[in-house]
């Protein structure tokens, strides 16, 4: 019998192990990515000099903390509303449903939207969108917040991944861009080391 537990331990360290080498992989894949974007003068939001002058993004060193199993509720009869933008515009967004998650030993609530004009295109009727602030806005991040793409859950759970949040476009170049401001109900009041950094070095 202990030999047999001992054979269970083995294993979950195993696939553990699996499971965080495929995190972070996926993490590295992200900030691969989101470089390469803004390396591509046709994808990039960055001008002129900033452009020029761009190598790579800074990040925070890969945290596995900040990947979080959150509890997934979704809203019933959502209202769609008009969300303000950088550009004192408004988009229309609809409330899809509520994180609650726990870190730092405090029990934390985000809500993610769709995005009304997103919805209809096939490419992403699954996407929901995640505005954010935390304690490190207007200091290793930008003032405005932070972003993180999303998929609908199957079930009642879905994966914050913090370490694959970014910076909106307007934080490298508000004249060409307009975007959403983040709602109050998603200021957490707890640090967020996680993701891209921002350099104060646009013209903003």
């Amino acid at each position: 019998m202990k030999k047999l537990s001992f054979l269970f331990l083995i294993l979950s360290l195993f696939l553990n192990a699996q499971t965080e080498k495929e995190n972070i992989a996926s993490i590295k894949k992200f900030q691969k990515e989101l470089n390469s974007e803004y390396l591509n003068p046709k994808e990039s939001p960055l001008r002129g000099d900033n452009l020029k002058n761009f190598k790579k993004h800074p990040f925070f060193p890969i945290n596995l903390k900040y990947r979080v199993t959150a509890k997934f509720v979704k809203t019933e009869n959502p209202v769609p509303f008009e969300l303000p933008t950088s550009s004192g515009k408004f988009k229309q967004y609809q409330e899809y449903g509520k994180a609650t998650f726990e870190l730092d030993g405090k029990s934390l609530t985000l809500t993610l939207y769709q995005s009304l004009d997103l919805m209809k295109m096939e490419k992403y009727k699954d996407h929901l969108f995640l505005p954010f602030r935390d304690e490190t806005n207007e200091k290793e991040t930008y003032g405005g917040g932070k972003y993180m793409d999303l998929k609908i859950p199957a079930g009642n759970e879905i994966i914050l991944d913090f370490n694959q949040s970014y910076q909106p476009y307007c934080a490298y170049n508000a004249f060409d861009y307009n975007c959403p401001i983040v709602p109050a109900e998603n200021k957490l009041p707890v640090r967020i080391e996680a993701g891209v950094k921002y350099e104060d070095v646009y013209h903003h």
